[in-house]
Parts: structure tokens; C-alpha cells; sequence
């Protein structure tokens, strides 16, 4: 035994030291030396693992359950093990900036092969889940792919936990919905990720049944377990859910309350939709805007939401919310018949305040009622600048709006916009687009990327679009795109020649996703 083993008896004596600092021991002698605590940690350390007696053997677990789904072909099986470890698909020494982030095609793999049915390869499951545990935005199809096999492996592992509530099950997982003594069974004694997955189910098989099952064990789940539960009956949303909901309102929990009663005016012909119109109704007209005077009892069970945030009128508060769960059907008759680009067009008479209010409350509303014809009136003509918009000028919340059209029209829409007003406020408008992007809305991505070249810009200032276009584009624009990398590649000067380089590395590694994307989804098909 040395001299630093003397020193420092136990393991929890060498954690303080080196925790305190060994100057602060003994005046730093030898014995309190960095030096003398190293060597007693490494003495410790083999004593520990040395004297360390081997435990009784536990019981094997159960086998994984079977998984009946396909695993995808050899091929893709292979590129799903290389996209898992992150590394570049580019083959040779191409510049770092020119190749594809594998990373950023995971999800498309993952989305890919969902629609395939496949399942994950046993030896990749546990390399799955922990690129879910790192990033939320993988896990819903990520432990779809890992199925019932990545929930077994949950079990057995702390790290992996998550996906017992995150998770959807597997295919052979879930009892038949028409096995009423299975899917009661399961719903009584499952995971919480079974049971969201045996809801969801149900609820595709037979909506009513679904809320029957849920109203079995609604008063004892926990607040945040009802607010998921009832989070889930936006698929399939029906006039046959209003009793549910409507019992809902007197929940003791304020956010399922509120998700009850946004549930129920996205049904216009709930009572509570009728409550909510009426009191619109008589704050709003050809006359003008009279705000409710106050928030009285039946509007906080209806869920109106007392006090606003920073900064917002508590009259304007309440308005807003009046109007935003109303039935828009409700509004032509109140003024006079008019349709609703002839509505939203309407001056206020008392200023643009109220107008900004209105129209703000008429968004959400057409947005929560999936309301095309409103929409298209908000919204206002793609050419038109943004500022001058007849609804609203915030592209957050047109973004939202154009998910209420036809997946056509919104690609129309965004390529006129794009046409008008170039890139750099696209993103968002972009982000609600159907993948691929194809046609008009592909051709102007790519007609304005190569126009921001022209003009010398530099590539990263559309950075956020250009991340967009290698998930989204079309792989059949990588000719374009090659085209135009080609065309400026060979420029030279100062300030441009750099940009000219700049954007020729960035259309490189752009056309070289496009392919590899195309590579993959050839790969996914069946044999």
C-alpha cells in the first residue's frame, strides 16, 4: 500500500479531495499531491472491482414478441444502419459542405418505410431508440418502426423508458378491436403508450366506441393523461362526441377543460358553438365592435380564459375568443348576406384595433373549423405584399391557414408568393407544403434559389429554405439544380466569385441529397 493510500481512506474521502482540491489537504505535502490521489484512486478502484462478489443470477425475461410485419430489403436495411450512425454518404473527397447530412434524412427513411409496413431489423432496434431518446422529432415513427420489440427492450433498460409513454406499440401488439375482451383487458392492465395506441385504434374502427372505452376510466387518469386522451379525439372528430366533451367542460383541470370546449367549437352545430355565436353575435355587426363588459361564470365553463397575457386588454381578450369559437356560417347573415372576402374586406368604425382583433379570431376560427372558403378570404392574393393582406399580414398565421386547402392549391398559392416576393420570407409558407415539392412549387423554389445567386447574395442567408429544399424538393429538380451549379461554379472576382462559390458548393451538396433521397426511396420499394 502506498503512501496516497494511506492517505485517503475510503472512496468517498477520495471523491471530496478531488472535489475540494488536494491544495486544500494537509498544506499540498506529498500525500496530498494530485499525484498521490491519482495513485489511490487506482488502487481503490481494483480493490472495488476485485472484491466485488458475483450475484445470484435473475430470472430471463419473457422472448421479445413476435413482430409480423416485413423487415425492409438488404439494401435499405443497410442504409438505415449507415443513416443511424450519422455518417456522409458521399463517397471520395468532396468538400464537407457539399455533402448530404444524413441525419436530416432519417426521418424521411423512417416516414418512408412506415408506408411500407415495414418493420425495424432486430439488430438495429437498440441504435433506434436511442436516436429517439436523442431527438423528440423521430420518436412517433421511430417507435413505430421499433414496434413491439423496441417496447420489450424498453422494459429492460432505464434509458429507453421514454418509450413506454411516447410510444404507439407494435403491429402484434394491440388486441383486434373487435376483441371487446381484449382491447378491455388492455386498456385496464397496458403501458400508457399500448393504451394511447389501443384508443387511437378504436377510434379509427369505431369512433363512438372509442369514447365509450375512454369514459370507463376517465374520472381516475391523471390530468395529464386525460388532456392526451382527449388530445387524441381530433381524428375523427364528430357531432357524436359532443356529449363526451360537453361533460368535459366541468373537468377540474383547466387545460382539459380548455381542450374540451376548442374541441367543441370546431363542431358548429355543438350547443356550445351556439352559446359562442350568440355572444359574438352581439358584439360584432355592420354597426360596429362592443366588447363584453365582463367574464361571467357561464363564459370561464365555456372556456374562455379570464386573464389575457401581458399586454392585451382584458375586453379585447374575451372578444377574441368569442369570435374564434363561433360558427363562421354565422357571420354572412349578420351582415346582410355578404360572403366572406366581402366581410373581412369591411371597414371597423373603431379603428384598425378592432379590425386586427376581428381578423386575428376569424384565422383561428377558420383554422379550427377547417374552413377553405374563409381561409382563401383571409389570405388574400399571393401577389400582394404581405403588409397590405386582407385578413392578416403574419406569416405564422397564414401558414396555418393554407393547411386548410387543397394540397394544390396551397402548393399554387406558395409558388405565387415566392414568384412576388423571393425566398427569405417563405420559410414558414414552405414548411406547410405536401413533399414533394413538384411543379410550380418546386420550379419557382428552384428559379428563386438560382435568382438569389445571380444577385450575388450568399447562400446562407437562405439557409433555412435551403435545409428545407433538400428534405422537400423533388428529386427530379437535381438537373436544375446541377445546371445552375455548373453555371456559376466557373465565376471569378472579388465579393460575387466568392458568393459564385458559395452557392456552388451549397447547389452540390443540394443536388447530391436530391439523389441520395432518390436512392433511398428505390431501395424502400418491395422486391
Amino acid at each position: 500500500m502506498g503512501k496516497g493510500d494511506e492517505e485517503y481512506g475510503d472512496w468517498e474521502e477520495l471523491v471530496g479531495a478531488a472535489l475540494l482540491g488536494t491544495d486544500r489537504r494537509r498544506g499540498g505535502g506529498p500525500a496530498g499531491s494530485p499525484q498521490a490521489l491519482l495513485d489511490a484512486a487506482a488502487v481503490h478502484t481494483v480493490r472495488r472491482r476485485a472484491g466485488l462478489r458475483p450475484a445470484e443470477a435473475g430470472p430471463l425475461p419473457d422472448p421479445a414478441p413476435r413482430d409480423p410485419r416485413p423487415a425492409p430489403p438488404a439494401a435499405a436495411r443497410q442504409r438505415l444502419a449507415q443513416l443511424l450512425a450519422g455518417r456522409t454518404g458521399a463517397g471520395g473527397g468532396g468538400r464537407r459542405g457539399a455533402a448530404p447530412d444524413l441525419t436530416e434524412l432519417l426521418p424521411q427513411w423512417l416516414a418512408a418505410a412506415g408506408r411500407h409496413g415495414y418493420r425495424s431489423p432486430e439488430a438495429l432496434v437498440p441504435a433506434l431508440l436511442d436516436a429517439a431518446r436523442a431527438r423528440t422529432d423521430l420518436r412517433p415513427q421511430a417507435l413505430a418502426l421499433a414496434g413491439a420489440r423496441g417496447l420489450w427492450l424498453a422494459r429492460l433498460n432505464p434509458d429507453w423508458r421514454f418509450a413506454l409513454r411516447g410510444g404507439i406499440g407494435g403491429a402484434g401488439e394491440l388486441p383486434a378491436v373487435t376483441d371487446r375482451a381484449g382491447v378491455e383487458r388492455l386498456w385496464q392492465e397496458g403501458l400508457f403508450a399500448e393504451r394511447v395506441a389501443l384508443l387511437g385504434a378504436v377510434r379509427a374502427h369505431d369512433a363512438a366506441a372509442a369514447t365509450e372505452l375512454l369514459a370507463t376510466t376517465w374520472a381516475t387518469e391523471r390530468a395529464e393523461d386525460r388532456l392526451m386522451f382527449l388530445d387524441s379525439l381530433r381524428v375523427g372528430l364528430s357531432d357524436g362526441d359532443e356529449p363526451f366533451l360537453e361533460a368535459a367542460l366541468g373537468d377540474r383541470s383547466r387545460n382539459v377543460r380548455a381542450t374540451a370546449a376548442e374541441l367543441l367549437s370546431a363542431l358548429p352545430g355543438s350547443a356550445l358553438a351556439g352559446r359562442m355565436a350568440e355572444r359574438a353575435l352581439a358584439c360584432v355587426g355592420p354597426e360596429g365592435v362592443n366588447p363584453p363588459a365582463a367574464c361571467d361564470p357561464g363564459l370561464l365553463r365555456d372556456g374562455v380564459v379570464r386573464n389575457p397575457p401581458a399586454g392585451r386588454g382584458e375586453r379585447a381578450w374575451w372578444l377574441g375568443q368569442l369570435v374564434e369559437s363561433a360558427p363562421l356560417s354565422c357571420w354572412p347573415e349578420r351582415f346582410g348576406g355578404l360572403d366572406p372576402a366581402e366581410i373581412v374586406a369591411l371597414p371597423v368604425a373603431e379603428g384598425d384595433s378592432w379590425r386586427e382583433e376581428l381578423h386575428a379570431a376569424w384565422c383561428r376560427a377558420a383554422v379550427r373549423q377547417r374552413d377553405a372558403r374563409w381561409s382563401r378570404a383571409l389570405l388574400g392574393e399571393a401577389s400582394a405584399p404581405p403588409a397590405a393582406g386582407p385578413g392578416t399580414a403574419s406569416l405564422a398565421e397564414r401558414a396555418k391557414l393554407l393547411e386548410t386547402l387543397p394540397d394544390g392549391e396551397r402548393a399554387e398559392w406558395v409558388a405565387r408568393f415566392i414568384r412576388a416576393h423571393g425566398l427569405s420570407e417563405a420559410f414558414q409558407l414552405l414548411g406547410v407544403c405536401v413533399v414533394p415539392w413538384a411543379g410550380a412549387l418546386g420550379r419557382a423554389v428552384v428559379d428563386a434559389l438560382d435568382s438569389a445567386r445571380e444577385a450575388g447574395s450568399y447562400p446562407w442567408s437562405f439557409s433555412g429554405v435551403m435545409g428545407l429544399a433538400e428534405r422537400c424538393l423533388d428529386p427530379a429538380e437535381a438537373g436544375r439544380l446541377e445546371a445552375a451549379a455548373d453555371a456559376g461554379g466557373g465565376e471569378s472576382g472579388d465579393s460575387a466569385g466568392g458568393a459564385a462559390a458559395y452557392w456552388a458548393e451549397a447547389f452540390q451538396r443540394l443536388v447530391a441529397t436530391l439523389r441520395l433521397r432518390e436512392t433511398m426511396l428505390t431501395e424502400l420499394a418491395p422486391a
